[in-house]
């Protein structure tokens, strides 16, 4: 256990799988590049920038020395990312130059565990809500509630882990609660947008958290827990075996307004990955690259994505179409996407302590199902040990023809003089020899 623990200590440490993404895009360099220098798969580099896998040993040493940032960036390589990012910059532009100013308050402040519920805005059903103190939303600023939910998040995977005597960590049940109390209502009209379907909705929420909680150690000390489990939940959406379930086969009737019914049809019309796109990139407010990352698609493919979905719905939507530019198609669409989303009755999520409790039971139920199975194996392995013979029994040769043999014997066709005889016979008395058997005159 030592050697294990002084080893992974030893490893080099890898950014997040987004930020690997990032990196790599922002180096110009393409999977097959990454994968021949590592000497792997092109798809074992995507399964690690997906987060289903990571590098170990010397692939995982090459794989960050690749991935690190040049000690004296030039601006010379920058043209290239911006290059390749082209299709964002004709979308919309976003305020990627100028970050937003960072709130003033202490670093080394923790902040109060009732953060994201009594201070904390009304949250937008779409996007992540916004600071008191900026005047509209920006796609890739986070709000200040957000930043709180993460830094508690974070504070409860670090809560008895070399925390300092004096400081107050929140518990991992206390941070859970809190980043579902900030997400999962946002996260029920998000998926609902997307499946048109309310009570699958809020079940993809509850899994998704579900999923959370299991994994629980991984998902806290992500950089982003609410992305994390907003991708977990929009998979469960989209899954295909939920055409088989009656309750789910067909989406819930479209709002009587008749703009948002244009709005919600035309949704529902687009493909699963044009509508994910969609949602992530204009209603959400991911910038491009984040979008590709969560739909585990190349930055262009999402580019062709949101145009095709854009022009989709410009032809059911006369405003969206006379738009003058991107920037004020998307934000129409943020507003018409909000708005949609606020206006429809989609049922709460569970309370948190519920969901942990479905998923600690789930987990059990899971695990008494593997002993089991291990133990109904290991007895039928054992009852089969005990009844195999124990000595080798050669086996019966199959029949063969052989040449040579006589016919088989046996009584040969009476004659006629035979069967007179045989029936004289039979006439006769028989009770003993014929010579003392008297005869009668």
């Amino acid at each position: 256990m030592t050697r294990s623990t002084t080893d992974e200590a030893a490893a080099p440490p890898l950014p997040s799988p987004k930020e690997r993404r990032r990196l790599r895009e922002a180096k110009s360099l393409s999977e097959e590049q990454v994968a021949e220098a590592v000497g792997v798969t092109r798809a074992t580099v995507r399964s690690w920038e997906t987060g289903r896998t990571s590098p170990r040993g010397r692939k995982r040493a090459l794989y960050a020395k690749l991935l690190a940032p040049a000690p004296a960036p030039t601006p010379a390589p920058k043209p290239k990312p911006e290059s390749k990012l082209k299709p964002e910059s004709k979308l919309r532009p976003t305020p990627t130059s100028t970050p937003a100013p960072k709130p003033a308050t202490a670093p080394t402040a923790p902040p109060p565990e009732t953060a994201p519920a009594s201070t904390a805005p009304a949250p937008d059903p779409v996007s992540a809500p916004p600071p008191p103190s900026e005047p509209a939303p920006q796609p890739k600023t986070t709000s200040e509630p957000e930043t709180e939910v993460k830094a508690e998040v974070k504070a409860g995977a670090e809560s008895g882990a070399g925390a300092a005597p004096g400081s107050t960590r929140l518990s991992p049940e206390e941070a859970f609660d809190a980043l579902y109390a900030h997400a999962a209502p946002g996260l029920v009209r998000q998926t609902y947008l997307l499946t048109g379907r309310r009570r699958l909705a809020r079940e993809s929420v509850e899994r998704a958290f579900q999923l959370a909680w299991h994994r629980w150690p991984e998902v806290a000390v992500d950089r982003d827990p609410a992305g994390w489990v907003r991708a977990a939940a929009y998979e469960y959406a989209m899954s295909p075996w939920h055409r088989l379930r009656r309750a789910h086969r067909h989406p819930d009737a479209p709002p009587t307004e008749p703009a948002r019914r244009a709005l919600f049809e035309a949704l529902l019309e687009l493909p699963p990955a044009y509508r994910r796109t969609l949602l992530l990139y204009d209603g959400v407010g991911l910038d491009l690259p984040e979008t590709a990352a969560e739909t585990e698609a190349s930055t262009p493919a999402a580019a062709g994505r949101l145009e095709m979905a854009r022009a989709a719905l410009a032809e059911r939507l006369p405003e969206l179409a006379a738009a003058d530019s991107p920037a004020e198609q998307s934000e129409l669409l943020h507003d018409r996407l909000g708005g949609l989303a606020r206006a429809e009755h989609v049922p709460a999520p569970a309370p948190a302590r519920k969901v942990r409790t479905g998923s600690e039971e789930k987990a059990r139920l899971w695990t008494r199902a593997a002993i089991a199975f291990a133990a109904l194996l290991i007895g039928a392995t054992a009852l089969t040990l005990h009844t195999a013979p124990t000595h080798y029994e050669p086996p019966i040769a199959p029949p063969e023809r052989v040449g040579g043999v006589p016919p088989r014997g046996g009584p040969q066709k009476l004659t006629a003089q035979d069967l007179k005889l045989q029936k004289s016979l039979n006439e006769q008395l028989a009770h003993g020899p014929e010579r003392l058997v008297p005869e009668l005159r």
